[in-house]
């Protein structure tokens, strides 16, 4: 065996292992990425879910009692706000997830004002349309912390795979981004003051 043949395939293994190492990186790096971006599309579904619902229940309400047009008004409005602020999945950043969850957090103090002040509403309480929908509420409340969850599970694998070294160099070559996880609402941790005080 000749010997300028020993560099040049100890090269030639060297490149190879380059590049295989590389693509899989890439390839596992895609699929987790992916992966995340189905989740926060669940996510969204969700959130879209309880967008739907609270129209029905806005208007089985405003159709079953002479009712408070503010706590209304701020219902409509925080659900307009919260279906106008979007996120692109394929670059979740903290300050999209702060606006997104902002959004959202007051759409849930909005709606939970309405249900505090339907109480005042013998009538409505009893009406079958508005107790089904009050029930769809709960359980698309329960469908998005889940989804907020796996969302989040999706995610840490992904960041940990583009962190890690050597990955991490290669995260920079082929523009992986590290991303955000969802996080609670600055507060979210004490539980709600709920007045029934209806003087």
């Amino acid at each position: 065996m000749k010997k300028w043949l020993i560099p040049v395939a100890i090269i030639a293994v060297i490149a190879i292992a380059i590049y295989s190492w590389a693509v899989g990186f890439n390839n596992t790096a895609v699929k987790l990425k992916e992966t995340t971006t189905e989740a926060w599309g669940k996510v969204e579904s969700s959130y879209q879910r309880r967008n739907d619902l609270i129209g029905n229940l806005v208007k089985t309400v405003q159709g079953a009692a002479d009712f408070e047009r503010g706590t209304l008004t701020d219902v409509i409005e925080a659900r307009a706000k919260a279906t106008a602020t979007t996120i692109d999945p394929a670059n979740i950043t903290p300050e999209q997830l702060q606006a997104f969850n902002q959004a959202q957090g007051g759409l849930s103090s909005a709606l939970s004002r309405l249900l505090v002040t339907v109480e005042r509403y013998p009538d409505l309480k009893a009406n079958q349309n508005f107790l089904e929908l009050q029930s769809q509420l709960e359980g698309t409340e329960n469908r998005i912390n889940v989804a907020r969850d796996r969302f989040n599970e999706a995610i840490r694998p992904y960041n940990t795979h583009i962190k890690t070294f050597p990955n991490s160099v290669l995260a920079g070559w082929f523009g992986f981004d590290e991303l955000a996880y969802f996080k609670a609402e600055a507060g979210a941790e004490k539980a709600p003051d709920v007045d029934f005080n209806f003087d």
